[in-house]
């Protein structure tokens, strides 16, 4: 089978790294791909924005399976494009990645669904933002209505924080979605999809805030680790039953079903899960170690789920143990990152590339914001944060910066 991935971040570096190990793929492809990916995969140059370009590449590549690792490609309809020229494609429609892409869509299918999530509203008039802002908080939840790379988001206590950045993004033309603050931890799960059944993957945990302590803005993630120690063991069947499963029901029945990889954001209150957001495929870093753990291989999985048939599919197998995955940063992320830096120390198994490319003469350089995932895995969470950061402490890049607590309370039996 020849698969082609589209995306050049740490999660197409683990999702090809995945795919290299399925005897079932005798050729690999990426679009565009990275300086990691690179050992692994043939690097394909093209738009992936462009629908049309991606299904002429599938074509002229011969690919009988297209993997969209990306949000950004789903919503403006690549894997439309890619089945109309008769290509298998894992990801779902336009349509159906709206859940991603529209905050508010995302909001209208769980109330139709019955799907418990934070009470919401769109505000896209800033003569209507403080009578809007007056009925939540004193924990302010903003969200950018569109896509945002994870870093739309500002939760904070302080309203006039909350204020800012909510004129900042209606000053852009961007609606505004407020919500109520949820309690408890926070948690992911990746689902794949056929547009009726439903196979969860292992929860897992990410850190979205760049310093340890969850202190500092938001960001694209620096950090994650799988499974869940803490997690009731009825989580994931609880989750599936209650939020994914309806959502797919629901997405169905307006005529856009879902296939592909749904992801779950889980805020696990004291009243049960609640959903914090839905996105429309695998997420950045989790990934990184939910991938490290599954032994099945990804060819005919993600070919069953982009052909309606995950009921006919053998269960999943897992590997024991658990992972933690850590990001390094380059300076300046999660603002503007220091890019064109050497890396050293980076050609440790596990050590996945985001952005990075590789220069003419041969070294590789930093070229953009999370520069590396580095992935450790062990007995327990104890050896995985072990392994994870004896990777990272011989990994050198000028200006770098990295989390240190990463499933750190997990491991210690403290969250």
């Amino acid at each position: 089978m020849r698969v082609l991935v589209i995306g050049s971040g740490a999660r197409e570096h683990a999702l090809t790294l995945a795919l290299s190990r399925d005897p079932a793929v005798t050729a690999l492809g990426c679009a565009p791909g990275n300086a990691g990916i690179a050992a692994v995969a043939e690097l394909i140059s093209t738009d992936i924005t462009d629908p049309a370009a991606v299904a002429e590449l599938a074509k002229s590549w011969s690919a009988d399976l297209v993997v969209i690792g990306p949000e950004g490609p789903l919503v403006l309809g690549v894997a439309d494009a890619v089945r109309a020229a008769g290509i298998t494609c894992f990801g779902p429609s336009a349509a159906a990645a709206q859940i991603e892409g529209s905050k508010a869509f995302a909001k209208d299918v769980m109330t139709a669904a019955g799907v418990p999530t934070a009470r919401a509203e769109v505000v896209d008039n800033p003569a209507r933002l403080d009578e809007a802002l007056s009925r939540f908080g004193p924990i302010y939840v903003v969200k950018d209505d569109g896509l945002a790379a994870g870093k739309g988001v500002v939760v904070t206590p302080d309203l006039e924080a909350a204020r800012a950045h909510a004129c900042s993004l209606l000053d852009a033309g961007h609606p505004v979605l407020l919500e109520s603050y949820l309690d408890g931890p926070e948690a992911s799960l990746f689902c794949l999809v056929d547009g009726k059944t439903v196979v969860p993957l292992l929860p897992a945990q990410d850190f979205k805030r760049v310093g340890n302590d969850d202190s500092g803005p938001n960001t694209g993630g620096m950090g994650a680790y799988a499974p869940l120690p803490w997690a009731e063991p009825d989580l994931v069947d609880k989750v599936v039953k209650s939020i994914v499963q309806p959502v797919v029901d629901e997405l169905a029945r307006r005529g856009a079903p879902f296939t592909g990889l749904l992801y779950a954001g889980l805020a696990l209150t004291s009243d049960g899960p609640q959903t914090i957001e839905f996105n429309c495929r695998f997420g950045d870093p989790e990934t990184q170690v939910v991938l490290a753990l599954l032994n099945t291989p990804l060819a005919g999985l993600f070919t069953a789920a982009a052909t309606g048939k995950l009921a006919e599919h053998p269960e999943l197998e897992w590997a024991d143990g658990a992972a933690v995955t850590v990001v390094i940063a380059a300076d300046g992320y999660p603002a503007k990152p220091r890019i064109d830096d050497v890396i050293t120390g980076y050609d440790a198994d596990g050590v996945l590339h985001a952005g990075t490319r590789r220069r003419e003469d041969g070294a590789v350089v930093s070229n953009g914001g999370r520069v590396l995932s580095v992935v450790g895995q062990g007995e327990d969470l104890i050896a995985a944060r072990e392994a994870a950061y004896a990777k990272v402490a011989r990994i050198h890049l000028t200006g770098s910066h990295h989390r240190t607590d990463i499933a750190e309370k997990a491991a210690l039996g403290k969250l």
